[in-house]
């Protein structure tokens, strides 16, 4: 399928819907006339549903399943497991506030009616661009919505093995918060970065546009600030059962 005008990609969205109404309205102010979403889209943020009713009510969205996303529908979990902590009793605390946190973002959503909805995510979306450019939408890599993902730390060989399978000249994908352009074996790998939780120094709202054209498409990341201070308040008002954890990245405490 062939694609032109302006495309709009973004991940790790995690449940911040000031960020993501900061995004879109950026997006629209560019032309977007399409959207990407490849992953991470609910969990780990104090508006679950509302957000993936945002997502959903985008201008010709397309989306992709995120690590986070089946935790919330499957039950499924990021260490620890039940086993580790048999193990190691003092990963229960952390074993716990994970499974609260999951569990809470479940009920949210079933609430919402959109648990059904989540789980029907393909893990990637494809299209080619008027220019012939194959362009793949991952959430981690073309093989799976965890690991290392896209990021600036893997050398050329790692970055070239976590490739590997993608049939694709540009792989855009999320999972580690970490805005890079990179390329390996002939391939562009571009980490978006994320709409919340950010990890990095600049806070702001990390997300692409891809503006197609038959002589040469062009892809730019784009940053966008957004208010803090109510994602802070809605964090409060939340009940989210972590609600401290979250409030840290929007305080600039988990920068990595």
């Amino acid at each position: 399928m062939k694609v032109t005008g302006v495309l709009g990609l973004i991940s790790d969205v995690h449940g911040n819907l000031v960020a993501l109404d900061a995004v879109i309205a950026d997006g629209a102010a560019a032309g977007v006339t399409a959207w990407w979403v490849l992953g991470d889209l609910a969990a780990v943020g104090p508006e679950p549903a509302a957000t993936l009713e945002r997502l959903a009510n985008l201008a010709n969205p397309q989306f992709v399943r995120g690590n986070t996303d089946r935790y919330t529908v499957t039950g499924e979990r990021p260490f620890p497991h039940a086993d580790n902590v048999a193990r190691d009793e003092s990963l229960r605390p952390l074993f716990d506030a994970v499974e609260a946190s999951f569990a809470w973002t479940r009920d949210a959503i079933a609430s919402g009616g959109w648990l059904d909805w989540l789980a029907q995510l393909p893990t990637e979306q494809r299209r080619t661009l008027a220019d012939g450019t194959r362009l793949l939408g991952i959430h981690a890599s073309p093989a799976s919505d965890d690991g290392a993902g896209i990021q600036p730390a893997l050398t050329d060989d790692e970055l070239g093995a976590l490739l590997d399978g993608a049939d694709a000249d540009v792989v855009c994908g999320g999972h580690t918060h970490r805005p890079t352009d990179r390329r390996a074996g002939g391939v562009r790998a571009v980490n978006l970065g994320s709409v919340s939780n950010p990890i990095t120094p600049d806070l702001r709202a990390s997300y692409v546009l891809v503006d197609d054209d038959p002589h040469g498409h062009t892809l730019v990341h784009r940053r966008v600030t957004y208010d803090h201070h109510e994602v802070l308040a809605r964090v409060a008002r939340s009940s989210h059962p972590q609600a401290e954890y979250l409030a840290s990245f929007q305080r600039g405490e988990q920068v990595r």
